[in-house]
């Protein structure tokens, strides 16, 4: 391009979102360092500490979503709405983007509708298989729709899905022995022993923080050590928890950064079934146990476990369930290596790999276009 590319990647609201976001970015700045990246994400989220970390600039909007439970909270969304669709066509006027990217998210929907509204060609990266009412409402205007699983033409135009995968941390691939060693030295983890890791997303998953404690409180040891994220929310009532109740058989963190090594370090996976953990889980090559959150739109975590277990890549629990069969199940598949490897075999071949990389050349592309590029900015 005879001028630096300028982009704007909008969405957030968990570490689902915010990883592949970022990792788009570095794409972007890896095959094209002097362009320009702004982030656009929802006030308080925490996606406003976790992008200026990895080094890009964010602004936020004042969007939020609908609580599930009646709450006073509700009659201020209109104006939420109204208020953002405001600040981002000035943010879009001001920043003059060649292009915006929507990963999902409560910023997403108003910065792509007034991308669309201000001729400003957009791409959607739509990362589960049941894309939500947004995002299928915003695909009518948008130059490309970037998904994870195939047979998404019952949501969107045929001709814009582009099959991508979903982006992922950086570091994430299958483990050798050799990591796999390092890993283990890394977590503390006893090499005679095999090992659980419990993830509920960045946030944390209530269920599965109460089936580990039930868990603990029953077993006061274990030839099983477990590695468990419990996420920002349940920090405190673990830290009690895990004082209370101390077993040297378990590691407890609030978040994990080094992620590519707890799954190196990990025999078997339990997880909610978000789209951005599930493609990790894809190229790490994990035997996994999904426990669908039932908290959120659509029921899409549902819908995104269903796409391995229907094809015997992945196990699955309902949240409604786990309590009282979760940890025995797990217990069960970590002793049986056989059913293990069938699942990490069968998990694998849904991987797809270098996703940020493939977006990155596709919003090139379509930036470069030349009914994009003689378009008048705004």
């Amino acid at each position: 391009m005879n001028r630096r590319l300028r982009v704007i990647v909008s969405g957030g609201g968990t570490g689902g979102h915010i990883f592949p976001a970022i990792s788009i970015a570095n794409a972007l700045k890896a095959l094209l360092p002097e362009c320009e990246i702004l982030f656009v994400g929802a006030q308080g989220k925490m996606e406003m500490e976790r992008v200026p970390a990895a080094g890009y600039q964010i602004m936020g909007l004042p969007v939020s979503g609908l609580k599930r439970s009646f709450s006073l909270e509700n009659l201020k969304l209109p104006y939420k709405i109204l208020k953002s669709l405001r600040i981002a066509g000035k943010i879009i006027h001001d920043f003059r983007p060649d292009i915006v990217v929507g990963v999902g998210g409560y910023a997403s929907g108003p910065l792509l509708w007034m991308a669309g509204n201000k001729k400003t060609p957009y791409i959607i990266q739509e990362q589960n298989s049941f894309a939500g009412l947004t995002n299928r409402i915003l695909s009518k205007r948008a130059e490309a729709i970037c998904v994870a699983y195939p047979n998404m033409e019952r949501f969107f135009p045929a001709n814009k899905i582009i099959l991508t995968g979903n982006p992922v941390r950086d570091g994430i691939r299958k483990p050798t022995e050799e990591m796999r060693k390092e890993a283990r030295n890394h977590f503390g983890i006893d090499s005679e022993k095999r090992s659980i890791l419990i993830i509920g997303g960045s946030l944390g998953a209530g269920t599965l923080n109460r089936c580990i404690m039930k868990w603990i409180e029953e077993n006061r040891d274990s030839n099983v050590e477990i590695i468990w994220q419990c996420g920002k929310f349940y920090r405190k009532d673990t830290e009690i928890f895990n004082k209370n109740n101390p077993r040297d058989f378990v590691k407890s963190f609030e978040f994990i950064k080094d992620m590519d090594l707890a799954y190196a370090a990990s025999d078997i996976v339990i997880s909610r079934a978000g789209a951005g953990t599930i493609s990790e889980l894809c190229i790490a090559g994990k035997a996994v146990i999904f426990v669908p959150s039932p908290n959120v739109a659509e029921n899409h975590q549902m819908h995104n476990a269903m796409a391995l277990v229907s094809m015997g890549a992945a196990m699955m629990i309902p949240d409604n369930l786990a309590y009282e069969t979760l940890m025995k199940e797990a217990i069960e598949l970590i002793n049986k290596p056989e059913r293990v490897s069938q699942l990490e075999s069968g998990i694998e071949k849904f991987a797809i790999r270098d996703s940020a990389v493939t977006i990155a050349k596709k919003i090139i592309s379509i930036s470069l276009d030349s009914t994009h590029v003689n378009r008048k900015r705004s």
